[in-house]
């Protein structure tokens, strides 16, 4: 009970302190100019998205980089108190031999693809010569996360040992080196499913706050407290962060956030070994991003369209449901899905 008390206390700390924080943020980042100012869109294969605009065109001038203050507050706040812990009376229990190794595995996942993100928004709104507005290009920038996830990848194979597959129902199976590809699938697929999702105001950040319960839950079940500490300063910063980004959203959190979180997310479902309730418990990216696949397979192999739009968020739109409607609709079936994900994990 203390060190739920404990956590509670934090995940309030750490939604205060970005709370303080977070207006001076948004300013700074309109002083920067670090915002869509374009009203004509392209995806990542450079394709112009008229649905998208239709819909979304006056979001322009919203500033972008939300996703990079919850980094910098959870980081912070992460390498501030993981090392007090035992002077709380906590006794840094991990259900891993070597706490470090998982700790260092967390920052590098939080900080590498945020970097990446960040990287990629740059080049959006500041852009070099003809790449304006467009980022990172799709293959270069998928080729780097599949290096991060390798990297990440080896870590928790080699340095802790993980190379099981536990399937609900039906068993607990040594993947042996093949963990590694699996690994690097599953940070992957979750930082692009994350990225994808976020194209509706509070969409992808009230999903994933949603997640992360569970996972918390999960992580706390097991007396894993680095997992449970840096989960609990994530979902209170998190919700400071969803609070402006709601519907009319005043912030997005960019690809710096969306890829950070993805991956994060993917890293912990590996961390807990919790795999398969992730997917159900991601099961919204998951989904996303597989219309979005499916619309692009359809396009190359059939020449046409698969939806009228993908995600599937903007086939909803296309249909005359409103951005709020979508959203908050979203959020109960994740709450249904996350205890689901979790009944799932604890049988």
């Amino acid at each position: 009970m203390g060190s739920l008390a404990l956590f509670l206390g934090l995940l309030i700390f750490s939604f205060i302190s970005t709370s303080i924080v977070i207006v001076p943020f948004i300013d700074l980042l309109y002083n920067l100019k670090f915002q869509r100012a374009q009203q004509v869109t392209r995806d990542v294969f450079g394709k112009l998205t008229p649905i998208f605009d239709k819909f979304h065109g006056k979001k322009a001038g919203v500033p972008v980089g939300g996703g990079l203050l919850v980094i910098l507050v959870v980081s912070l706040l992460f390498a501030m108190f993981l090392p007090i812990m035992g002077f709380l009376g906590i006794s840094v229990t991990s259900v891993y031999a070597t706490p470090v190794t998982e700790v260092n595995i967390l920052f590098f996942t939080f900080l590498s693809y945020g970097i990446l993100g960040l990287y990629d928004d740059i080049k959006k709104f500041f852009g070099f010569g003809k790449e304006k507005f467009f980022g990172l290009k799709a293959p270069f920038k998928l080729f780097l996360q599949v290096v991060l996830a390798v990297i990440i990848a080896c870590m928790l194979y080699f340095q802790l040992g993980i190379s099981i597959l536990h399937i609900p129902f039906i068993g607990t199976f040594d993947l042996g080196v093949f963990y590694l590809p699996f690994a690097v699938f599953v940070i992957v697929s979750f930082a692009n499913a994350v990225n994808i999702t976020d194209g509706l105001d509070g969409l992808a950040s009230g999903v994933l706050m949603i997640s992360l319960f569970g996972l918390w839950f999960l992580s706390a079940s097991i007396l894993d407290v680095p997992l449970s500490l840096f989960l609990s300063l994530w979902i209170g910063s998190l919700v400071s962060f969803l609070y402006f980004n709601v519907f009319p959203a005043r912030m997005f959190m960019g690809d710096v956030g969306a890829l950070a979180f993805g991956a994060t997310l993917g890293v912990v479902g590996l961390l807990l070994g919790k795999v398969v309730a992730l997917g159900i418990i991601g099961f919204v990216f998951v989904f996303e991003v597989a219309t979005s696949l499916m619309q692009i397979v359809s396009r190359k192999v059939w020449k046409r369209k698969l939806f009228p739009a993908a995600p599937f968020h903007l086939t909803l739109q296309a249909h005359g449901w409103e951005e709020p409607k979508i959203v908050q609709r979203v959020w109960l079936m994740q709450i249904m899905l996350t205890l689901f994900g979790v009944w799932l994990a604890v049988i």
